[in-house]
């Protein structure tokens, strides 16, 4: 396949990144499909790897202009908000800078092209408390992390030229199997699986459980990518929210996740697990992705809490 079109993906190995990738490989199997990984060689079957480093512009340049891809997809970021409170410069060098060496080799090698650019919810910061966030609401990030997305956002926007296909995407809260124990759900389902091997105190530690959240199951957002990726838009700059429309108390998700449970849990708050500034709700309005791609979410609520229930259960048992 090498003088097929390139599909390159950045960030093929995060949570995300993997689930996106198995839908790729259905969704464009005429493409040579490359992978940039920093540090590893193995990926999923009918992948090919390349080495390289989004800190480093030489080699991404020289990635770039060797592959002039027909279809670039970027989720690569420092994607924890916690980490981000403590490690700004690394998540500005990440999120944003490592943005602007893709999109820069991009726009000088393959300006006719699609840029796919997985951005947060993050951004609306502030503006959440009026309500849903559509993509006309107010930026008013409030963290390290969702200021740089928001001036990544900017970057591409000015960076690629008139003739890239530029795709924003400001993806709300998702989980799934794979999401690591940094997030909420994941933890909590983690938790009670230790417990019910007895590996653990009849105890979950919790941060702030009074906020909503609009959550979607992890396959219901890389359908909606793969949907807007493939979407007959005339406009060439496209800016979509991927979220659900409906908020959620965290509460209320933890409840749920124990009675799945027969073992009797106590919750207790960890002062280490809350947020600064959090904000009480951050939902999305969807009718923008609904109305352009016709997409809507598959997973409910309990099915998608019971998989992360039993998706810990399963990785528990086996390493203990």
């Amino acid at each position: 396949m090498i003088n097929a079109p390139v599909l390159l993906l950045v960030g093929g190995t995060g949570f995300v990144g993997r689930h996106l990738a198995e839908k790729l490989t259905l969704q464009y199997p005429g493409h040579r499909r490359v992978v940039l990984m920093k540090d590893q060689d193995n990926f999923s079957s009918g992948w090919e790897v390349v080495r390289g480093d989004l800190l480093d512009p030489s080699s991404i340049d020289l990635i770039v202009s060797r592959l002039r891809p027909e279809i670039t997809i970027h989720l690569a970021a420092q994607a924890s908000i916690d980490v981000a409170v403590n490690a700004a410069e690394m998540t500005w060098r990440v999120n944003f800078g490592g943005t602007l060496e893709l999109a820069s080799a991009v726009a000088r090698h393959a300006p006719a092209s699609t840029f796919f650019f997985t951005s947060s919810a993050e951004v609306y910061g502030k503006s959440f408390v009026n309500g849903p966030a559509d993509e006309s609401t107010l930026l008013q990030p409030n963290n390290a992390y969702a200021a740089s997305k928001m001036a990544a956002e900017y970057a591409l926007m000015q960076i690629l030229p008139a003739e890239t296909r530029l795709i924003i995407a400001r993806a709300f809260n998702h989980t799934g199997p794979g999401q690591d124990e940094r997030f909420a759900l994941p933890s909590f389902a983690a938790q009670i699986a230790r417990i019910e091997l007895g590996n653990k105190e009849p105890v979950i530690y919790v941060g702030d459980l009074v906020f909503q959240r609009d959550f979607l199951h992890v396959s219901d957002v890389v359908a909606a990518y793969i949907q807007l990726l493939t979407a007959s838009v005339a406009n060439n700059r496209l800016l979509v929210n991927v979220c659900s429309g409906h908020g959620h108390v965290m509460r209320d998700l933890l409840d749920q996740l124990c009675a799945m449970s027969k073992s009797n849990v106590s919750v207790v708050l960890d002062p280490a697990r809350l947020r600064p500034n959090g904000l009480p709700a951050t939902i999305g309005d969807p009718t923008r992705l609904k109305t352009l791609t016709g997409w809507e979410p598959k997973w409910t609520i309990n099915n998608m809490l019971l998989e992360l229930l039993d998706y810990w259960r399963a990785r528990t048992a086996q390493r203990d």
